[in-house]
């Protein structure tokens, strides 16, 4: 694998290491300050941005690793609004999910990029690492800004998220959407679409979503116990479900998607 500091994009390697869960390592030896050193040096965002991830990591480099991961899990584990799986955003639990799934992970094997993790190919900071890793094996910088443009409509959702919660994660995704061209108005833009969103990561929102889950679980076992679910008629309609058509990857159903959703 080619060193991904070799590449002006070696930015989103450090993206992808202060959006993901922050683990021991990420708090092992100077890798922090390794990290605001090339945020500092970066000519891809705004000295406002560049100031906003550089106060995260002085919140990370003041904060022990587990008071960061109890606050991380606050964040972005309670509910759906903030789900770094992108395509949950674009197709929630739908079929479609699946087979983006399937055409992303084969750009990643093209490419000859490797997931040596048990993690889902549509994870953000996954994401963010095959891009440095593009990047650094192609040069074409513009290509990863376009990847990037290609799921600005999302980022942008979830800054209007981060920054209605005044969480520093925004800086993270104020500067993704810089790299991608993107004006920072159009967070703002979003917060206005998510005004009136309900919070699902409040303790009523979550027992909620857990309630309707067990619903949903016990209704599957009882059509399943159901004689007429066994019909010759009802198997033959079930046999009839088509597999979606292979195709790219698409992102750009995101506006067809409930918001209500996340």
């Amino acid at each position: 694998m080619p060193p991904i500091g070799d590449s002006d994009m070696k930015l989103l390697k450090v993206l992808s290491l202060l959006i993901d869960y922050p683990s021991n390592e990420l708090f092992a030896d100077d890798t922090l300050a390794q990290c605001q050193q090339i945020v500092t040096s970066s000519t891809l965002i705004s000295p406002e941005v560049r100031a906003q991830i550089v106060a995260l990591i002085d919140d990370l480099l003041s904060t022990d690793s587990l008071e960061a991961q109890a606050r991380y899990d606050g964040l972005f584990e309670r509910g759906r609004s903030l789900s770094l799986w992108l395509f949950e955003h674009v197709h929630g639990e739908s079929r479609d999910r699946g087979q983006a799934m399937v055409d992303l992970m084969g750009q990643y094997e093209a490419a000859g990029f490797e997931i040596g993790i048990k993690e889902l190919p549509d994870y953000l900071p996954l994401y963010l690492e095959f891009l440095a890793y593009q990047a650094a094996v192609t040069g074409d910088d513009i290509q990863i800004r376009m990847d990037i443009a290609d799921v600005s409509h999302i980022l942008a959702l979830l800054a209007a998220r981060l920054k209605d919660r005044g969480s520093l994660y925004l800086g993270c995704f104020n500067a993704l959407l810089q790299i991608a061209g993107k004006p920072l108005e159009i967070v703002d833009d979003y917060q206005e679409k998510i005004s009136k969103e309900q919070r699902d990561d409040t303790k009523d929102a979550l027992d909620k979503e857990w309630e309707e889950e067990v619903v949903d679980f016990l209704g599957a076992q009882q059509e399943e116990r159901c004689p007429s679910q066994t019909s010759t008629q009802n198997l033959a309609a079930k046999s009839a479900i088509k597999k979606p058509a292979s195709a790219p990857v698409h992102w750009v159903d995101f506006n067809k998607s409930s918001m209500a959703k996340n």
